[in-house]
């Protein structure tokens, strides 16, 4: 039985689990705080995921699944919020412990700004579309809780490493939705997404996964500050 979903998933965070145990990263020493993080984000995004494949919002092709299910959702979109956080987390720390430059340190608030304003403007706009509401009203909580209560200083550094990653979504992304297949593995309600797509992956999927990303990040920055407040 076969699972291009499966596949996808291993594909994203085997090579990044292999490579947290190089001798300059020894990623692996932060997996106590990491995988803690990354299920309570889970788990609420998978509430969501459940709710919104009930209501037809967006539903997945059996052709690509294992077949296995927990509530109403496959095994393998269970996996995908652990596997891609993962690896996007890991990709994070890799810049940031390499020493590569903060390149948006000074930009960072009208960066979040900016973000902000434009996700109020697409959730007003789009109210009616579930999927849109969701994605950009997820993105204006997050990033308003981070920039203006708890005035975190590594969102100009997610900002870069995000920038980057956009590279492994468009593939990751891209397969999930249908690229080069004869139907997608993830399919969207047109009723519920504004359209606009990046060849076959819907625009607002850039701002769902930012939002998903940075409640585990966050999760994650929040515990190893406290760990190095406790080892002082």
């Amino acid at each position: 039985m076969n699972s291009l979903y499966l596949i996808v998933d291993l594909c994203s965070l085997l090579p990044t689990v292999f490579l947290s145990f190089h001798p300059k990263l020894k990623f692996y020493k932060h997996w106590a705080l990491l995988f803690p993080s990354i299920l309570i984000a889970a788990s609420i995004f998978i509430a969501f995921d459940s709710l919104y494949t009930s209501l037809g919002i967006w539903g997945f092709n059996s052709d690509y699944l294992l077949g296995y299910n927990i509530g109403n959702l496959p095994i393998e979109e269970i996996l995908f919020f652990i596997c891609i956080p993962y690896a996007c987390i890991f990709s994070y720390y890799c810049l940031k412990t390499l020493g590569v430059k903060d390149y948006f340190k000074f930009q960072q608030r009208n960066i979040s700004i900016g973000l902000i304003v434009f996700s109020i403007g697409m959730a007003l706009y789009y109210f009616s579309n579930l999927y849109t509401l969701f994605a950009f009203a997820s993105v204006i909580l997050m990033l308003s809780i981070l920039q203006f209560i708890l005035k975190v200083s590594w969102l100009s550094r997610f900002y870069f490493a995000y920038l980057i990653l956009q590279i492994p979504f468009l593939i990751v992304n891209g397969i999930l939705t249908g690229t080069g297949l004869d139907n997608p593995v993830v399919w969207y309600n047109p009723n519920h997404i504004i359209g606009l797509r990046i060849h076959t992956i819907p625009f607002e999927d850039t701002f769902y996964g930012m939002s998903m990303l940075l409640l585990s990040l966050a999760l994650y920055e929040f515990f190893l500050s406290r760990k190095q407040i406790q080892t002082a």
